[in-house]
């Protein structure tokens, strides 16, 4: 009985060991005063499916991992004693990364999903947007003023769930969604149909589920869908529909349908549901009619009138003091029809002009001109501008017509 090891009570250490075994750490016990090393608690590792050890410690599913690395790192930042903080002023814990979710493969899903989640502001003001202000007073009355002020945003007055930016392609609609996402400081969800659609079997509908989830858990938060008809277009077009895609639509349909919009005020504890879908598409006409309805307010995105155009060439090709001016007239008049991203092209071709002079003295050089001694790119002058209006084309002004069509039988509008 001499030779047994003496039974000691469990320490923190104790637990600490248990707990880094358990998600890959193992670490040998400290050494007792008599020079013998104590042996770990006895535990048992109870495999339910969700994970598996390769028999030498570590845990197969990094999802354990990744949710024990961020316990790990909270307790490390700030240290708690029955609920208040070190320095005496009790606060608020800090909400974990992911929500209570019923199984590890919800876990993994959800670490997938919190990739497209826009860690830092996009820093796109409101002001650096030019021209379009009935969508951006919609968008403000829609989104950014429920979040301001919550307090007369109730009832009937409950602010909208579901925003649709339609529009021409390069009007700028991810440039109003990173503009939300700037001003209103919600967590944003940067969702395209790469993150919600999987090759394994049951798992799109499921990111689905867990993306609304996690947008509830993180609430007040924004869900961007990018290019949304690529993800729920018509159902059953031709009878040639996948049954996995008519799943991923049903389930995008149950889940935006039960976006909770409201504030619960109660005294000084404030509880933000706030869940807003905002998604862009350029071709309108081809989601399903049930989306429509969903998305309650279906604001156009045009293209740019002609004082939103001499705006941008004046940002994007300022005159210089000592230069000839640039004709902005002219670039205004014969720029009809273009979008933002074929003015910025345009732009872009006719600052290439000078480059191009100087470039070719350059290569008739025989000798290599340091970096310091190169010479200066000369200003635009007003052929290169007659030069560029040649060599770029519109790109968005096919289908304007029926742009304007679906505004008038679904879009909002603002009357003045």
């Amino acid at each position: 009985m001499a030779d047994e090891p003496a039974l000691t009570r469990w320490s923190f250490q104790d637990f600490k060991t248990f707990y880094d075994a358990k998600f890959g750490r193992k670490k040998a016990p400290p050494p007792e005063e008599n020079g013998h090393s104590t042996p770990p608690p006895a535990h048992k590792t109870v495999d339910n499916g969700s994970s598996s050890s390769n028999g030498n410690g570590y845990v197969k599913n990094p999802s354990d991992i990744a949710v024990y690395e961020q316990y790990r790192n909270q307790d490390r930042s700030a240290a708690h004693s029955n609920g208040a903080v070190s320095n005496g002023i009790a606060e608020k814990p800090p909400k974990p990364l992911l929500p209570a979710l019923d199984s590890a493969d919800s876990r993994a899903l959800a670490e997938s999903l919190c990739r497209d989640i826009i860690r830092g502001s996009p820093d796109v003001k409101w002001e650096s947007i030019k021209g379009l202000e009935n969508a951006k007073r919609l968008l403000k009355e829609a989104v950014v003023m429920p979040i301001k002020y919550p307090k007369y945003f109730t009832g009937l007055l409950s602010p909208w769930k579901g925003i649709l930016l339609f529009g021409p392609p390069g009007t700028g609609k991810t440039m109003l969604a990173k503009a939300v996402a700037t001003e209103c400081k919600t967590t944003f969800f940067n969702i395209s149909a790469s993150s919600v659609v999987s090759k394994w079997r049951g798992d799109s509908e499921k990111l689905i589920k867990v993306l609304f989830e996690l947008a509830r858990h993180h609430a007040p938060s924004t869900i961007f869908l990018d290019e949304i008809d690529a993800i729920i277009s018509q159902r059953g077009e031709g009878r040639s529909e996948h049954e996995a895609s008519r799943r991923l639509k049903t389930e995008l349909l149950i889940q935006v349908t039960f976006v909770s919009p409201k504030l619960q005020m109660d005294g000084l504890t404030r509880t933000d549901e706030l869940v807003f879908v905002l998604a862009a598409t350029n071709l309108p006409w081809e989601l399903d009619a049930a989306m429509l309805r969903r998305l309650e307010k279906r604001i156009l995105v045009p293209l740019p009138e002609p004082e939103a155009r001499r705006a941008m060439f004046e940002e994007l090709l300022p005159s210089q003091i000592d230069e000839e001016e640039l004709p902005y007239d002219v670039l205004v008049e014969r720029t009809e029809g273009f979008s933002g991203s074929d003015i910025r092209l345009l732009c872009k071709e006719a600052a290439m002009q000078p480059l191009r002079r100087l470039m070719t003295v350059l290569e008739n050089r025989e000798d290599v001109v340091p970096e310091d001694e190169l010479p200066r790119v000369g200003p635009i002058r007003p052929d290169d501008i007659e030069t560029a209006l040649k060599n770029t084309r519109p790109s968005a002004h096919l289908h304007a017509h029926r742009y304007e069509k679906f505004n008038a039988d679904y879009g909002s509008q603002i009357l003045q």
